[in-house]
């Protein structure tokens, strides 16, 4: 994680339908807008190497709670499935998994532009 900033270091590992995994950290940037997020990084890593087919996403951080995708991130991944299970973990024991679709119940979808 590049996290000078906020200090809040965030980190994602994506599974794709193939078996393949795509790891991502949060990258900060002084102006905050040209920051991302771990979820992205790992999907952006995927989507160049050609996946575009994804089964889960695990995120991870230093905090003490559950590190949930932020509204960007939910809406960024519908792009592909709103099936893909999402693992917010604490620690190996401790962790929870949503559906897409459950944390971003009426997103903006492909089907949306018709």
């Amino acid at each position: 994680s590049y996290a000078p900033y906020s200090h809040y270091k965030v980190g994602a590992a994506l599974l794709c339908k193939d078996g393949s995994v795509f790891t991502g950290c949060n990258i900060e940037n002084a102006a905050y807008g040209p920051s991302n997020c771990a979820e992205r990084t790992a999907i952006f890593k995927a989507v160049s190497e050609g996946k575009r087919e994804f089964s889960k996403i695990a995120i991870v951080s230093d905090s003490e709670d559950y590190t949930y995708p932020c509204g960007v991130c939910r809406q960024f991944m519908s792009e592909f499935s709103l099936d893909t299970k999402i693992i917010v973990a604490k620690s190996p024991n401790e962790y929870e998994i949503h559906t897409l679709k459950e944390l971003l119940p009426f997103g903006f979808e492909k089907d949306s532009m018709k």
